[in-house]
């Protein structure tokens, strides 16, 4: 049996690496949709002032994407050494969509994205352009396959469990794809994404609008980014709406948790604005409640039931007394691949597998048939997620999604009226939001895996069972240096950030009376970072004819 402290250990060295990694993604989700809405503005008008933005933005996306890209590779190597059960599990279905990922995403996203950033002058407008929404595609297809393989972990869909073979095989690749669960989750995740580029290129704007540099710019985008907010922010509530409706039938443990739901309210039932769960005693401490409203927010009906905690733990426990059989029926036929009184016990039983391996951990030498009713109810509790940590983390995420609105708002407000430099408290509040959206992404990222627990896949693989067995020494030294590693990523990234934001976009012209200004040498247009190529040209020119 695998030592849960090795087990724990593995599933926060996953979670410090995904959380940390997750800090890049949604940026670049957002900014390449961002640079292709302000490269088209540029080839339909002409203006040469959205070619000197879309590089300028060009230049942040490209440190997010290489650090983000840095802290991403480790994580499908962590599948193999510390989920290697998982792997071998369902390693013919999760590694399908990662495959594609990094086939026909990821290497295009990274072919296109050194084409934008070094293509400006090789390149005609068109030809640019077509670039810059490839770059966008490429992300956004990353997500997708990455969210199709989530998706699977959530919902399994498109495969069945072979007896003989103990793993799950593929047996509909266009079910794995549509999974309603994935589908719903990439549109959420990705348009969180384009939020949290909004509220980026806001505050930095802002931050150009405070110290009056390059003022055309710093307008133009802010007023860009919060109507991509305003619309982006009221597209990730809808899905959120999307998620939980989905979620209310495909995870009822985690909804409830989510929502605090011990006991099976009669319909509609109430809203929990607020509550203190407790966990040990399986009741809220308190309670702030709205009557009536949870039904129609999670069920879009009045009547349809929602299960309450108790109710599910209960339910589990039948399953899990259903799924032993399974269990012993497959020793059988792992001994016996012919034996067809086993296999037909298995196929009576088979549905409930899942809660049959989560018994096993408390049984006496993880024999099921000797598993007392005092191990099912142990393990009828491991079906409910952590209700605290879940209830609140959901609320913050919900929260933060509501103060991004109105921040948008506000903002778009003051755009369109061109007073948002009579507000100087505004653009200081918006430097304060940069950070929002990325909590508000981790919050959604913790909500969804946590509350999957005790699953790996969801009813179907416990997490127990999943991780290698690997000493608890290198497990706690891995940790350690992977969490080392990162927080030095962390810091490069903020150190480049700054750094660039800090010199800011190049101008073809000098200081301007807008307050755009441009470093005139090569050095500070290109080995800089500045991606100013038309001018670094000049400049050689400029030197050739002198020396003529």
């Amino acid at each position: 049996m695998i030592n849960d402290t090795v087990v724990a250990l593995s599933r926060w060295q996953f979670a410090s690496t995904a959380l940390y990694h997750f800090l890049f993604v949604p940026l670049t989700l957002g900014l390449t949709v961002f640079l292709a809405a302000l490269e088209t503005v540029y080839v339909v008008t002409g203006k040469p002032i959205y070619r000197e933005m879309t590089q300028f933005w060009g230049k942040l996306l490209l440190i997010n994407f290489a650090l983000g890209v840095a802290t991403g590779l480790t994580m499908e190597f962590e599948f193999g050494t510390n989920w290697s059960f998982y792997s071998g599990f369902v390693g013919d279905i999760f590694g399908a969509p990662l495959a594609i990922e990094g086939l026909m995403a990821f290497f295009m996203e990274s072919t296109m994205i050194g084409l934008m950033i070094f293509g400006w002058d090789r390149l005609s407008r068109g030809q640019h352009l077509i670039v810059t929404y490839m770059v966008a595609l490429g992300s956004n297809l990353s997500a997708l396959w990455i969210l199709v393989a989530n998706g699977f972990m959530q919902d399994p869909q498109g495969a069945v469990f072979n007896p003989v073979t103990m793993r799950m095989e593929l047996d509909s690749f266009s079910a794995l794809i549509f999974s309603h669960d994935a589908q719903a989750k990439f549109v959420h995740t990705s348009i969180a994404g384009y939020v949290t580029a909004a509220i980026f290129v806001a505050g930095v704007s802002a931050f150009y609008l405070l110290k009056k540099r390059h003022l055309e710019i710093a307008k133009r985008s802010f007023r860009m980014a919060t109507i991509f907010g305003v619309l982006s922010t009221i597209g990730v509530i809808t899905l959120g709406d999307a998620l939980g409706f989905i979620g209310a039938h495909a995870q009822p443990a985690k909804i409830a948790a989510m929502e605090a739901m011990w006991e099976t309210e009669p319909t509609p039932a109430p809203f929990n604005l607020a509550a203190w769960p407790n966990q040990a005693k399986q009741e809220n401490s308190w309670a702030l409640q709205i009557p009536y409203l949870l039904t129609p927010l999670l069920t879009h009906t009045m009547d349809t039931k929602i299960p309450g905690i108790l109710e599910i733990e209960a339910d589990n426990a039948v399953r899990i007394k259903n799924g032993i059989p399974a269990v012993e029926a497959l020793k059988q036929l792992s001994a016996n691949p012919n034996d067809a009184a086993a296999m037909a016990q298995f196929k009576a039983h088979e549905k409930d597998l899942g809660y049959g391996f989560l018994v096993a951990r408390y049984a006496p030498d993880q024999d099921v048939s000797k598993a007392t009713d005092a191990d099912i109810a142990k393990a009828a509790k491991d079906t409910i997620p952590d209700v605290f940590a879940i209830y609140w983390v959901f609320r913050i995420m919900v929260a933060f999604a509501f103060l991004m609105l109105a921040f948008f708002v506000f903002g778009v407000i003051y755009s369109l009226r061109n007073e948002v430099e009579k507000h100087p408290v505004f653009l200081r509040f918006a430097l304060w939001m940069i950070p929002v959206p990325f909590l508000a992404c981790e919050m959604g990222w913790i909500t969804a895996e946590l509350g999957r627990q005790p699953w790996t896949v969801y009813n179907l693989l416990p997490t127990w069972m999943s991780a290698s067995s690997h000493s608890v020494g290198y497990m706690v030294f891995s940790l350690i240096g992977f969490v080392g590693l990162y927080t030095i990523f962390i810091v490069i990234e903020m150190f480049l950030m700054v750094r660039a934001i800090k010199q800011g976009p190049d101008a073809p012209h000098g200081a301007d009376a807008g307050g755009r200004g441009h470093d005139k040498t090569l050095g500070g247009s290109v080995l800089s970072g500045g991606y100013a190529p038309v001018h670094a040209k000049a400049f050689v020119n400029e030197q050739s004819s002198k020396e003529v």
